[in-house]
């Protein structure tokens, strides 16, 4: 005979399961008895009341908990960016420095000097035509080759300019010395940035220290120096279509030829242009230079 009993006790608490999980009770319903399992308690035994049995207390529904809130993890800490580019337009470069000997390439090979970085120091008396030479060779050059001349530098001074003409005296020399030592410089500097340089000076081969000492000091071994020497009469030609304190008199000019012969057996290249034009100069300047890149001069 089957009695009527009240709803069972809920099963025990199980972590995810009933009102822990948030599901609300669900209402059993009495069924037949299963086997293996305990008798359900009958009213009217010992320990058991008659009467409706009050629902069993049911056990406090702990809060479910919330997942922590995400933390944000710190910003990583870079190290510093560097610098950026100089936006203020200047553009690095590089030291000038004493020039180097050129390289001389292997025998076989002809040295082309019109597609190499050089730098060239073009030796004559005044009108022995150094400055249309140079212009010319540098104009024609397949590299960039820039033209530093000892007179067009030495006349930045305006206020207190030592002429020459006027009398040769320690301020006269000290800008001589001043003018070549600003050349040396930017010789280098167009070097060191691979362009090449070709500088005029009359120079004495009787005053060493002076003259190719000082140019070997402010630019370097690697200077080439080539003398152009015409003839006295040419020399004399060429002075009197000059102007300004460019021409001198025909006492000085003699002078400083017959000085200039001195280089004759000096040992450096020696070029008598008096029947040649600045274009074939030139050329013959390419040619000189070509062997003193294959064996250079002892100076």
């Amino acid at each position: 005979m089957q009695h009527a009993v009240g709803s069972p006790l809920p099963p025990p608490h199980q972590p995810g399961h009933g009102p822990a999980a948030g599901w609300p009770p669900a209402a059993h319903h009495p069924g037949p008895h299963q086997p293996g399992s305990a008798p359900a308690p009958q009213p009217g035994h010992a320990g058991v009341p008659s009467g409706p049995v009050p629902p069993a207390p049911q056990p406090p529904v702990p809060p479910v908990p919330h997942p922590p809130a995400p933390q944000h993890a710190p910003a990583p800490q870079h190290a510093p960016a560097p610098p950026g580019p100089d936006v203020t337009g200047h553009v690095p470069l590089p030291p000038g420095g004493p020039v180097p000997m050129p390289s001389a390439p292997p025998a076989p090979i002809v040295p082309d000097p019109a597609a190499t970085t050089l730098a060239v120091l073009l030796i004559g008396p005044a009108g022995a035509g150094k400055t249309s030479v140079a212009k010319f060779w540098a104009d024609h050059r397949r590299v960039p080759t820039a033209h530093v001349s000892l007179d067009d530098v030495r006349e930045w001074v305006r206020s207190g300019f030592a002429d020459p003409q006027s009398g040769w005296n320690d301020h006269s020399e000290a800008q001589y010395r001043l003018a070549r030592r600003t050349c040396g410089f930017a010789a280098r500097n167009f070097l060191a940035n691979g362009i090449s340089c070709i500088l005029d000076d009359a120079i004495f081969p009787d005053r060493p220290a002076v003259g190719l000492g000082g140019w070997k000091r402010h630019v370097g071994p690697g200077l080439l120096p080539v003398v152009l020497l015409p003839g006295l009469e040419v020399v004399l030609e060429r002075n009197a279509e000059r102007s300004g304190n460019r021409r001198l008199s025909d006492e000085e000019v003699a002078r400083i030829h017959g000085r200039m012969a001195g280089w004759y057996g000096s040992g450096l290249p020696i070029i008598d242009n008096s029947q040649l034009d600045v274009p074939t100069t030139a050329r013959v300047l390419d040619d000189v230079l070509a062997r003193a890149i294959a064996s250079p001069p002892q100076w």
